[in-house]
């Protein structure tokens, strides 16, 4: 089952990703400009950067080929060579290695490179939940590549959001509900939430674009035997009991497991996953600590992938986007004041 496309794929998108080197296995675009969130207009939509992230199957040939074509793209890095800057990519951060503020026909884009291997560890184990938490969003897929492995992974990112969003929901709660909880993952202790975006930013995201999140999620939750689906009411029933909530945490990708298991387990007591996990899925806070894990992961990501933006991106384009984001979050607080 691969990833649905959400719109059919334009003619725009195509003519930007084409400036690139062509061994992508996955190229889609994401963010507010590409889908239309609440309290924008369409003109102030169409000014907003457009963002794009490339997995290749081999990082240093791709930028090898890009410091080519593109080389202006790069900041200082580029006189380190491809080496060090898929060295700088795979080995700091998120995986993923950012160009910004580059202007690519009449737009201002972004975008990330990140190794195949590295994207397909982040959907299936939520490592930094970086790249897997755009894709738990709709996103517009441009180039998708028919490697089985990278398929399967995309879709089992989408599980894994639904499973753990059900462990932090009410028993009955609206399709609205589950999708604002879904979008709210990857942000869930990412600092820039603090300054730097609007905090009606989840809520925006979902409001505009709930057929799109039915075209994400409806298939799995028809076929998931923890809930009970109403597509027609948009209403869900959670299995909340301690069976239902531990089958829930026993499927969460490894890396949330493991932070729950240090959040519950004290040092020294050594128990084993499923014990804890046990334990777990009987406490009233089960979702909180659910929640906790979750933030921990986002934090440590969030923190050490902004750090090296500064490297990639260099002072004066930081400084710019920074600027950016700041007056968006502005705009959010004045629209949100009576």
């Amino acid at each position: 089952m691969s990833l649905p496309a959400l719109q059919n794929t334009s003619v725009f998108y195509r003519r930007i990703v084409s400036q690139f080197p062509q061994d992508i296995s996955l190229a889609f675009a994401y963010g507010s400009g590409v889908f239309k969130q609440s309290g924008t207009t369409q003109g102030q939509m169409g000014k907003n950067m457009l963002d794009f992230v490339f997995a290749v199957d081999d990082p240093v040939t791709w930028h090898t080929m890009n410091l080519l074509q593109n080389r202006k793209h790069y900041s200082f890095l580029k006189y380190l060579g491809p080496k060090q800057i898929s060295s700088i990519q795979n080995d700091h951060g998120a995986g993923i290695y950012y160009n910004t503020l580059v202007p690519s026909n009449g737009k201002m884009i972004k975008y990330g490179v990140i190794s195949t291997d590295s994207l397909i560890d982040d959907l299936l184990h939520w490592k930094t939940l970086y790249v897997a938490g755009r894709l738990q969003k709709p996103v517009k897929i441009l180039l998708q590549s028919e490697d089985g492995k990278l398929r399967a992974a995309l879709v089992g990112n989408l599980k894994s959001a639904v499973t753990a969003s059900f462990l932090m929901l009410p028993e009955s709660c609206s399709e609205e509900d589950l999708f604002v909880q879904i979008a709210g993952l990857s942000y869930s202790g990412d600092f820039r939430m603090v300054i730097g975006e609007d905090k009606s930013k989840v809520l925006n995201i979902v409001k505009e674009n709930l057929q799109h999140f039915r075209i994400l999620y409806s298939h799995i939750l028809q076929e998931c035997p923890q809930v009970v689906y109403k597509p027609q009411q948009g209403k869900l029933e959670v299995d909340k009991s301690p069976e239902g909530q531990f089958t829930q945490l026993m499927a969460l990708p490894r890396t949330l497991q493991q932070r729950i298991t240090r959040l519950v387990d004290p040092p020294g007591k050594n128990r084993d996953v499923e014990e804890i996990l046990l334990q777990v899925a009987q406490d009233p806070d089960c979702g909180l600590v659910v929640q906790q894990g979750i933030s921990s992961i986002v934090k440590s990501s969030s923190i050490s992938q902004s750090a090296k933006g500064i490297v990639t991106a260099g002072l004066m384009k930081t400084f710019s986007y920074s600027t950016k984001k700041v007056w968006k979050m502005w705009k959010g607080w004045r629209r949100k004041s009576p």
